[in-house]
């Protein structure tokens, strides 16, 4: 996602593009395929409401405040056998951790602070002693800033999930947007993958680890606006690759084949003309259950636009690998404003299907949708079915089993930037209840 996420995170860099406008451009965009139907009204883009039922709880939140929560991931944290939430919040510049109890009810607890604008947290056992750390990619301001306060930092577990040590492992460094973890030079440990978003200068990098909490940082590209960087094997080799995806001064998913021995080949996947297209992130899974890795790449910030309203080229594309480092695009959603995506199986049917949320779709057109999913009819044909019109202003996701009934359910997270107001919420989490009668 370009600046005011990442854009108050382009403020100047890109033009007011009016709807007028967005349909010339549109012609001159690549290929991409025919996206599901949808249903149009005077509202704008309307989603027919889902078959299958969420059910829909808000975690507890303060009574008053303007909710920032800029990444949500669902994982065992204790591994207790019930999943849990681990949530980026950049309004209390921590890390939150929430825990399920037997019973469903959910307890929090912070894991770090003192953290301006935290991004992204992974979740691994870095310094491999059987407890899970975090690590956490800083911004150091959410707003665009081209200062070197960027950071990676590890919290890490002293054993008991309840005590953590923050530890500084890169900075000197542009605003940090992802860090991902991943043996890339195979000596057994847990190297990272960098984003160095940025803004007018940004960069990838990875770190090699060399033991005893050290790492040397290594360089693989040089642009600024990377998001995020889906780590795996995508030529099939047996070794990790990288993938990122700017969305600055171009709008391009890049991958970083592994050569061993920590080297890499730097290669260019997809690129638009569109410069307004609004990448949004970038999501790894074999969308077509071919055996190898895909990814998905939604589209839809617009926040560089002080009236930013659903363009028809927002939505997201599917980047099919073909082997060999090439990968067909396929336009399989037109959503408006789309800032985020998660793939999982929905509905039980064996394939995978796509959830979408919107950061600005549900608040320009008061019946919009901002939360669908794409169901997969198997083939890869996708049909968009609308789960909410509230709450507005999505911009993280994630798909998994939350409630334990082997049902994929979806964990969202809002932040409230474009017009910021109190708000009763952040994290919602949608128990997937199966199809509606």
């Amino acid at each position: 996602m370009s600046d005011y996420f990442y854009q108050l995170l382009r403020w100047g860099l890109a033009a007011v593009i009016i709807p007028i406008a967005a349909l010339a451009i549109r012609p001159h965009l690549p290929a991409l395929g025919t996206a599901p139907q949808i249903e149009i009204n005077r509202d704008g883009v309307e989603f027919l409401q889902s078959r299958r039922s969420f059910e829909a709880t808000t975690l507890a939140m303060p009574r008053e405040f303007v909710p920032r929560f800029t990444n949500v991931t669902i994982v065992d944290f204790d591994v207790d056998g019930r999943n849990d939430i681990l949530a980026c919040d950049a309004r209390s510049n921590s890390v939150i951790l929430y825990l399920q109890t037997a019973s469903g009810e959910w307890t929090s607890r912070v894991l770090g602070n003192d953290l301006v604008a935290p991004a992204h947290a992974s979740v691994v056992d870095l310094d491999r002693d059987g407890d899970l750390d975090v690590v956490v990619a800083v911004l150091g301001n959410i707003s665009p800033d081209d200062g070197v306060i960027g950071r990676v930092v590890l919290l890490e577990n002293n054993g008991d999930n309840i005590e953590f040590t923050k530890r500084i492992l890169l900075d000197d460094v542009q605003r940090v947007a992802d860090v991902q973890p991943g043996d890339f030079d195979g000596d057994g440990d847990w190297d990272l993958a960098v984003a160095v978003f940025g803004y007018a200068r940004g960069s990838i990098l990875w770190l090699e680890n060399l033991g005893d909490g050290y790492f040397r940082d290594h360089e693989l590209l040089s642009a600024p606006g990377a998001i995020h960087l889906p780590v795996a094997d995508f030529d099939g080799d047996g070794d990790l690759d990288i993938a990122t995806v700017f969305s600055q001064e171009e709008e391009e998913v890049w991958g970083f084949e592994n050569l061993g021995n920590g080297r890499f080949r730097s290669r260019r996947l997809f690129f638009t003309v569109n410069f307004d297209i609004g990448s949004a992130g970038l999501v790894k899974s074999d969308l077509d259950g071919d055996g190898d890795v895909d990814l998905i790449l939604p589209v839809g910030d617009d926040l560089e636009d002080q009236f930013a309203t659903p363009q028809p080229y927002h939505g997201c594309l599917w980047l099919e690998n073909k082997g060999n480092w090439t990968f067909e695009t396929h336009r399989i959603a037109q959503f408006g404003g789309t800032y985020a995506a998660d793939a999982a199986d929905l509905d039980g049917d064996g394939d995978i299907d796509v959830v979408l949320v919107s950061m600005l779709n549900a608040q320009t057109y008061p019946q919009g949708a901002s939360l669908i999913w794409l169901e997969n009819d198997g083939h890869q044909s996708f049909r968009a079915w609308r789960i909410a019109i509230e709450p507005t202003q999505l911009v993280t996701v994630a798909c998994g089993d939350v409630d334990g009934d082997r049902a994929a359910d979806i964990v969202t997270g809002r932040l409230n930037v474009m017009h910021p107001r109190v708000s009763s919420g952040g994290i919602d989490v949608w128990l997937n209840r199966g199809e509606s009668l």
